[in-house]
Formats: structure tokens, C-alpha cells, sequence
């Protein structure tokens, strides 16, 4: 059945058209500005079927920007502000104060400014074959729009599905006609080129997910390379495919990549792990050390590419053990566990992967792994409290190659075959009483010790 199309008033007056589906985790997927118009999508099946897909998972919220579609097109004001104005009434709108936000072709610099100036609201920031327009080739339609409208509107059309597409090109061209007027392409063209996002990619706190199509030409590889790269702990999903379409090509793949991305895959281990209020649980921390130095030793994107190798080996090693990944870190996570079993488990993995990585890797990795257990507070897919606080302490003082643990999580896990060495009762910041903390010994000769 078709969502009801509902509006919301943006600060400065102007009328957005929007539509809801799916119950759960809220994601935002935003308009490819000027090319929007949610009622005529969902009477494509292809269009359709995408959001459907998923909305099985998750509450899908998706809305017409100022000047195209069902929202108002009266407007003058086409600046990055203005877009932000309309994702503002929307999720006011709803009374969402916590959400995953999709940023779609043209909407991407939009969700980069939004993501990092409300970094309370951004759970998860998903960017799909967006640019800046640096990187993008709409600079050389512009000529082209000028002179001709309806050989732009194929050219472009055919730009953005793949040079080889024939009715599925001359579909999208007829669809673009209705979104909105020429002249208001041509102003929000005009606003969106002039946009530079460098300066907030390296203030954008929430977890993101960078996805592409290799064979794109309307958009560049570059462009998905150059926001994963500025974007602390950004992870990159390049897609074989020619279509800015998410459903034409292997829609499933991209699906899969942001279901996993968002916590909602089909593991089993995944679905158990989901922090409960009050529940009893084992905190872990990692950390990687002298990430500071590697940046400035490597720059940002060849320190980026030895993250990525650190967040691939902790993301394995938390599906291996049953963890959950709380959040990520820029150069850490936050996990916890269903037991201190396991929590301890999955650690001494992580170190085991490191050291077998280091042994080849030209940049070695050495991360710092701290432990903590208790009945921490579990708030909007988060974790709080003193239980929460005293691990990232404990990982604090861990040196890089280190497994430190509270006494509780030696408790919890006596009998289990662990080794622990005791180091101590440490002073931390923030606590008033020293602690105690143990060691963990995952290497050959510690064991055998």
C-alpha cells in the first residue's frame, strides 16, 4: 500500500512533502536535490521495491527537498542551510531525536554539515555515490543545460544509470522533468557548486558507511575515497555497477552493506547482543596507540588505511565471539559482551590477529585493550554509566600489545583457563579509589609462564 504522503513547516516557512514506512530504527533518506519526487518513485517498481526492502528492518523516512517534488517550489533560498532547514522539520515533524540519516547523490554534503554539526541526532551516517562536486562532472552539464534542456535531461539521465542504458536512461529522464522546473535546477545547481564539505569531515562523529559504484560516471571513485578518508573511522564499500540507482544492479549487495553497517544483519550472535537495560555486561574498550603520531607520520589518508586494517580485525573478531559493537571510535571501539568469558575471549583474538598481522605489515598495529564488567545503563543503542567509565579508564592505562581487567571480570571468569598477572591497585582519573587491575596473557611464552 502506498505511505501517506504528511508535510512538515521548515523555520523559514516552506512546505516539505514527506512519507514514513516500516517500523523500528529510524533512517532518514534524504533527497538527491533537485531530482526528488516520492510519489512518482513509488509508482516505479524498481523504486519501490528498494524502499520497501528496507523498510522490512527499519523505519524508513523519506521526503521531498524545498523546490522539487511535493514540496514547496516557490522558494529562493537554495543553500546547504536551507536543505538542512528541510531535514530539521521533518524529524521535528516525527519528534526524532535520535537517527540513522542517508545521504543521497546531491544530499551528501548536506548529511556531512548535518552530521557534524548535530552529532547528538546522527546515529549512523550513510553516504550512497556521493560528491561535493569536486569530484563530480556537473560542472560540464552546465553548458549543455543552458543550451539545450532536453538533451541535458538525457545526457544526464544516461550519466547517472550508465552510457549503455536505454529505456531505464530515457525512464529516468522523464522522471527528472517532473521533479522540478528549469529554473530551479538551475539555481540549486548553482547553490550545491558552490559548496566545499572539507572543512566538516573531520568533524563528523557518528559511525559512517562510504558506498560507491565503480563504473559511475556522473560521479568519480575519487569522491567516495576523498570523504572516507576525511571522515574519522569511515568505512569504504566500493560496488561493481554504472547506476546511481541503488536498485538497478546488485541491489541486495548495498542493502546487505548498510544492514550490517547499521547492526541489523542476519547473524544470530548480532540479534542476542542487543544491550539491554539494567542487564549485566562485559565492557571492552580498544584503543589504538600512537594513533596521533601515525597520522602525522603518514597523513590522513595512509593512517586511514591502517584504521581500517585495525577496525576490520576488531569487527571480525567481535562476530567470531558474540560482541556487540557499541560504537566506534575514530581510533577504537567500544563492545560489550554477555559474559566476561567471552569478553575475554574475543580480546585475547584481537591481540593474537594484531601480532599475526605485524609479523608482514609495514606499519605495525598495536592497540591497547581494556575490560570492565557490571549493569551498565542502555540508552538509544548506547551504553553509559561507571561500569562504561571505568573500562575506557583501564584501557587507558593498557600499553599497545596489553589486555588489562578490573578484579570483577578476573572474578567472573575464574576456572576458565584464563592467566592473569597481577598489577596493582592503579589510581584513574575520575575515581577516587585505586583499583585493581590484572593483566592478560594471550602470548605462547605467557601461557606457558
Amino acid at each position: 500500500m502506498e505511505p501517506r504522503i504528511q508535510y512538515a513547516r521548515t523555520a523559514d516557512g516552506v512546505s516539505i512533502a514527506f512519507w514514513t514506512l516500516g517500523e523500528g530504527m529510524p533512517l532518514v533518506v534524504m533527497p538527491n536535490a533537485p531530482w526528488s519526487h516520492i510519489q512518482m518513485e513509488w509508482q516505479i517498481p524498481g523504486w519501490r521495491r528498494w524502499y520497501e526492502r528496507m523498510a522490512e528492518k527499519r523505519r524508513v523516512i523519506r521526503y521531498d527537498s524545498r523546490v522539487s517534488g511535493l514540496s514547496d517550489r516557490n522558494v529562493t533560498d537554495y543553500s546547504v542551510d536551507a536543505h538542512m532547514l528541510d531535514l530539521e522539520a521533518v524529524v521535528q515533524r516525527l519528534g526524532l531525536e535520535h537517527f540513522a540519516l542517508l545521504g543521497v547523490g546531491n544530499s551528501g554534503p548536506v548529511a556531512i554539515v548535518y552530521a557534524a554539526r548535530r552529532p547528538e541526532r546522527v546515529s549512523h551516517l550513510v553516504l550512497w555515490c556521493s560528491s561535493d562536486f569536486r569530484h563530480s562532472r556537473a560542472r560540464v552539464f552546465r553548458a549543455l543545460r543552458e543550451e539545450d534542456w532536453e538533451l541535458y535531461m538525457e545526457t544526464l539521465a544516461h550519466a547517472a544509470v550508465g552510457w549503455s542504458a536505454g529505456e531505464e536512461a530515457r525512464r529516468l529522464a522523464a522522471f527528472m522533468q517532473e521533479c522540478a522546473t528549469r529554473e530551479a535546477v538551475r539555481a540549486a545547481m548553482a547553490a550545491l557548486l558552490e559548496v566545499d564539505v572539507t572543512p566538516f569531515l573531520s568533524q563528523v562523529r557518528s559511525p559512517t558507511l562510504v558506498q560507491h559504484r565503480r563504473q559511475l560516471a556522473i560521479t568519480e571513485v575519487a569522491a567516495a575515497k576523498a570523504f572516507a578518508a576525511g571522515i574519522p573511522d569511515a568505512r569504504l564499500v566500493l560496488l561493481e555497477g554504472a547506476s546511481m540507482l541503488p536498485w538497478v544492479g546488485d541491489m541486495e549487495a548495498v542493502l546487505q552493506a548498510i544492514d550490517d553497517f547499521l547492526g541489523e544483519g542476519e547473524e544470530p550472535t548480532a540479534k542476542t547482543e542487543v544491550p539491554v537495560a539494567g542487564a549485566f555486561r562485559t565492557v571492552l574498550f580498544t584503543d589504538v596507540e600512537g594513533s596521533t603520531a601515525l597520522t602525522q607520520r603518514l597523513g590522513d589518508a595512509g593512517a586511514r588505511e591502517v584504521l581500517r586494517e585495525h577496525e576490520r580485525i576488531v569487527r571480525e573478531a567481535l562476530r567470531a565471539h558474540g560482541g556487540s559493537e557499541v560504537k566506534a571510535l575514530g581510533d577504537g571501539f567500544m563492545a560489550s559482551f554477555s559474559s566476561a568469558t567471552r569478553g575475554l575471549e574475543c580480546a585475547i583474538a584481537m591481540q593474537r590477529a594484531f601480532a599475526e598481522h605485524n609479523e608482514s605489515a609495514g606499519e605495525p598495529i598495536r592497540v591497547c585493550i581494556g575490560l570492565n564488567a557490571g549493569e551498565p545503563i542502555a540508552e538509544q543503542e548506547d551504553l553509559f554509566g561507571t561500569t562504561v567509565n571505568l573500562a575506557a579508564r583501564i584501557a587507558a592505562q593498557a600499553a599497545g600489545g596489553e589486555i588489562l581487567v578490573a578484579n570483577v571480570v578476573r572474578e567472573l571468569a575464574a576456572g576458565k583457563g584464563f592467566l592473569f598477572a597481577d598489577r596493582g591497585d592503579v589510581a584513574l582519573r575520575g575515581f577516587e579509589d585505586p583499583v585493581r587491575l590484572y593483566q592478560v596473557g594471550w602470548q605462547t611464552d605467557e601461557a606457558s609462564t
